[in-house]
């Protein structure tokens, strides 16, 4: 198998002196060098063949010994150095000071089509930065995130990609519910693939240490290899860069709240500064419309990464990379004012994308008002998000309220419970949306076809996710396979599939894994 090296971060970047395998804090460097932990019987469970196509890997290459052995850690890809990258980060709005990659190794970079990869092992061993963990990954959670990496990119959400899932043939000891009731686990390795990896606390961990020399080389860095087009010289170009990483943030969190993905743990260190989706732990999508739904039992109480805040969480977590480059910029006021900047527009981008999932295509003052509207209707009885918006698509211009709601009716949970006020008010709203819809000029099958193609029919619910992972554990991999096939199309109808297309089960409404997950994997 021939990769063609690229080591840009490494070559460029300063290292780690000391290359002792151990936990500890690291000063006045970007990463460590760290060899992956050897898998004892590794084997390939599954394959992205687009994304080896990507980075130029035939499918020859995805079925030799060679990929399995280097893409589960246990050979190193020859002439490379793997390492862990060292940052810091807030979580749960709270600094934590170093955190680092301490379950991720990024194996190498590599160059295919003038284009540069990262390619990263999660749950291949512990590095320096691991501090009490193993650094290993379980089969539940790496199979969550290569079905995730994969159902994000094909909804159109910016991602990093997963490019294999593979078992160590290693038992992993786990507590899933931090309850003191440990077990051991199937261990597992994906392979992660993205231009880079770079986060938010790759530059909160030099600005915490004062360590201004090794900031402005890394902004520098990512400047030159990530945002070729900013030009500018000086503070210019470092607020240049804010804003940059601030309209890919915002792109990103508007594409989330498209399709109802909720990330679960928006920590400064789980985000990217390329505004690529990152780090897919207790994530989920919204089942009914519910604004203050986690998919994370560690924020059950606070809900500080609930689906309504995801906008005003991002904005902080730009507030803590705005005090990051501070150094560099040593004026307030633009940083300031480009945070101002990143909720105005948030606000115009969000009503722009309800309009394309409401089929609205002219301009009307009155929009916003529609809008809020149906979020107060959503919320007022158990509806399925997903089922809701691709119904909506089949409503005819001449329908009455009544008939509208008739063509949803599949999208209430409960809809023989639905009070006669809360009928009241979804008659009223349509009464409204039609007669928004008469404004416009393309017909009922144009507006069906332009709403199809931004509202999903398929998406990856935790239950679907969990019926892979069971079947998994017993050896048996055709719902991950399917699924996988399913989440590539996921605005076509997919005449076979339709068993996918359906509320969540009662089974999993409250069921740990179906519902709500821990950090733990």
């Amino acid at each position: 198998m021939h990769l063609e090296l690229e080591n840009i971060f490494t070559s460029q970047l300063p290292a780690d002196t000391n290359e002792k395998n151990e936990t500890r804090q690291v000063l006045n460097a970007c990463f460590s060098y760290v060899s992956p932990r050897i898998p004892s019987n590794p084997k390939l469970i599954h394959a992205t063949e687009e994304v080896a196509e990507l980075i130029g890997i035939s499918k020859e290459e995805l079925e030799s010994e060679d990929f399995v052995n280097y893409f589960s850690g246990k050979k190193v890809i020859p002439n490379s150095r793997p390492y862990a990258m060292n940052y810091a980060g807030h979580q749960f709005g709270n600094w934590a000071g170093q955190l680092g990659d301490g379950r991720a190794i990024s194996l190498t970079e590599i160059k295919y089509k003038d284009q540069v990869f990262a390619l990263q092992l999660k749950g291949a061993g512990s590095t320096p930065y691991s501090r009490k963990a193993d650094g290993l990954a379980v089969l539940r959670s790496s199979i969550r995130e290569h079905l995730c990496s994969e159902a994000m990119f094909h909804l159109g959400v910016p991602t990093t990609r997963s490019l294999s899932l593979i078992l160590t043939g290693d038992a992993v000891l786990r507590d899933v519910m931090y309850d003191g009731n440990p077990n051991y686990e199937k261990g597992a390795v994906v392979c992660r693939v993205a231009p880079s990896f770079i986060r938010f606390g790759n530059f909160e961990l030099f600005s915490s240490q004062n360590d201004i020399t090794t900031l402005k080389l890394l902004v520098d860095f990512t400047i030159k290899n990530y945002y070729p087009d900013i030009n500018s010289f000086g503070k210019e170009k470092y607020l240049d860069f804010f804003k940059s990483v601030s309209n890919k943030t915002r792109e990103m969190i508007v594409h989330w709240q498209r399709v109802g993905f909720v990330h679960g743990v928006m920590n400064t260190d789980n985000m990217s500064i390329l505004g690529l989706t990152i780090d897919y732990g207790p994530y989920g999508w919204l089942e009914d419309y519910n604004y203050n739904w986690t998919p994370n039992t560690t924020d059950k109480e606070q809900r500080r990464y609930r689906f309504e805040n995801q906008p005003n969480v991002a904005q902080w977590n730009l507030y803590q990379l705005a005090n990051a480059l501070y150094p560099l910029i040593k004026e307030a006021k633009p940083l300031e004012l480009l945070l101002q900047e990143f909720q105005q527009m948030y606000h115009s981008n969000y009503i722009d994308m309800m309009q394309s999932k409401l089929g609205l295509k002219k301009i009307d003052a009155e929009d916003g008002k529609l809008i809020a509207k149906l979020e107060k209707n959503l919320q007022l009885s158990e509806t399925d998000m997903t089922l809701f918006f691709r119904e909506l698509s089949s409503v005819k211009k001449n329908a009455s309220p009544s008939e509208s709601i008739a063509t949803i009716n599949d999208a209430f949970y409960k809809p023989e419970e639905i009070k006669k006020e809360i009928l009241k008010s979804w008659k009223n709203w349509f009464e409204k949306y039609l007669n928004r819809l008469k404004l416009e000029e393309q017909s009922d099958e144009e507006r069906k076809t332009a709403m199809n193609s931004v509202n999903p029919k398929y998406v990856l619910r935790n239950y679907m996710a969990k019926l892979a992972i069971d079947a998994a554990e017993e050896e048996d991999y055709s719902i991950l396979k399917e699924l996988h096939e399913v989440l590539k199309k996921p605005f076509d109808e997919q005449a076979d599939y339709t068993k996918w297309y359906a509320k969540r089960p009662d089974w999993a409404r409250n069921k740990i894994g179906s519902s709500m997950l821990s950090c733990s994997s």
